[in-house]
């Protein structure tokens, strides 16, 4: 069976988010939250898009199918977006502050919305894997990196679906050498190593339980770009298991899909879990 493309996904009839929040002034410091039918306390899972992390690749609406799906399926969905490379402020630091900023917002907002209270489920895809490991790793940042943040969002899990993790050595997908690069930033002061604070295999363990997820077929980021990652973070003591579920990049988040299936019950499982 062919691999299915973009435009498979996108041209579904497209659903819509039940409210969006402002976590900053820029047109891109927002994040889409889906609700569940009923009363609550609903569980919940962030999502993060990928897109090479450029604005001119992709946005959030990539993931409202599966945020749908899981929302239907009875879990709260906080789907964020943030700057990309392309647009001001996008990169490092920028990237990475939007994404603690959005997710540190959920905290504040789960009160209104019947939402349960943390530790959270944080799931990304491709480019979006990578700042999901991150996200996880936001309590080990030193006080002086830019990226800092005191007492960020508790994450009780991490999946990474097709997360690009080390950002010193995965130049060779499908996201190019120089995305990878604007994601690392450049050395200074004070910033010798430029992926200390960025990558998550240098921030490795993250003493979170962690999926690394890809599908068997995915050549945008392979397969082997996961179980390095597991390697590294295991023989670190991390707890991470590996899945390989059929498909390729496209299918890991489309609804319908047997990885899309795979995937989703594994976040509904982690997200319901105490």
């Amino acid at each position: 069976m062919p691999l299915m493309q973009w435009s498979d996904l996108l041209s579904r009839p497209h659903p819509h988010a039940s409210a969006r929040v402002a976590y900053g002034r820029s047109a891109s410091q927002f994040a889409e939250l889906w609700l569940p039918d009923g009363q609550g306390p609903h569980p919940v899972v962030v999502l993060i898009h990928g897109g090479c992390w450029s604005a001119r690749i992709a946005d959030l609406s990539i993931m409202d199918f599966a945020a749908e799906d899981l929302r239907r399926r009875g879990v709260a969905v906080w789907n964020i977006e943030y700057r990309r490379l392309g647009e001001a402020g996008g990169g490092y630091p920028g990237t990475y502050q939007d994404v603690g900023a959005a997710l540190d917002r959920l905290e504040a907002e789960a009160p209104a919305h019947g939402l349960s209270p943390g530790p959270y489920v944080v799931a990304g895809h491709s480019a979006g894997g990578h700042l999901a490991l991150w996200s996880g790793a936001r309590a080990k940042l030193p006080t002086s990196s830019a990226l800092y943040t005191p007492h960020p969002l508790p994450v009780k899990a991490v999946v990474d679906i097709a997360g690009i993790a080390n950002l010193k050595t995965d130049i060779a997908t499908a996201c190019g050498p120089d995305s990878v690069a604007a994601m690392a930033g450049s050395p200074g002061p004070g910033r010798a190593d430029i992926y200390a604070d960025t990558s998550p295999a240098s921030l490795a363990p993250l003493g979170l339980p962690t999926w690394v997820i890809h599908g068997v077929e995915d050549v945008t980021v392979p397969p082997s770009v996961g179980a390095a990652y597991a390697a590294l973070a295991r023989a670190r003591g991390d707890q991470v298991k590996v899945l390989n579920p059929p498909g390729g990049h496209v299918e890991e988040i489309a609804p319908g899909t047997s990885a899309w299936a795979e995937i989703s019950d594994l976040i509904l499982r982690l997200a319901r879990a105490p």
